[in-house]
């Protein structure tokens, strides 16, 4: 692929980037969003969060198979207990992290 390729690939991508963010600011105030819709919209940050973190407790560096012997599954249950019982992030993050050293330093 030549140079001039590749930054004709890097225009189109931040110009169609800077399109699709220009389209939402533009229509903020014209476009009403359905209720139905706007429901839906509150549980997407939960939602990628829940994307971004599950694969790494649940296959830490990459491996392919579920391990009973990993220390991040039940850290993970302490903190999400944690989370629903007190809904305090800061306990949360404490907790969480303090089982996780407890069990990796355990040797379990």
């Amino acid at each position: 692929m030549s140079d001039l390729s590749l930054w004709g690939i890097f225009l189109a991508v931040s110009v169609g980037t800077f399109v699709m963010r220009l389209s939402f600011v533009e229509l903020h105030g014209r476009w009403r969003v359905p209720p139905l819709l706007s429901r839906a919209l509150a549980y997407v940050p939960a939602s990628v969060l829940a994307a971004l973190v599950l694969p790494a407790v649940v296959y830490p560096n990459g491996q392919g198979e579920l391990l009973l012997s990993n220390p991040q599954i039940p850290a993970a249950l302490v903190a999400a207990g944690v989370a629903w019982k007190t809904r305090s992030t800061v306990l949360t993050l404490a907790l969480g992290m303090a089982t996780l050293w407890a069990l990796k330093f355990s040797g379990l």
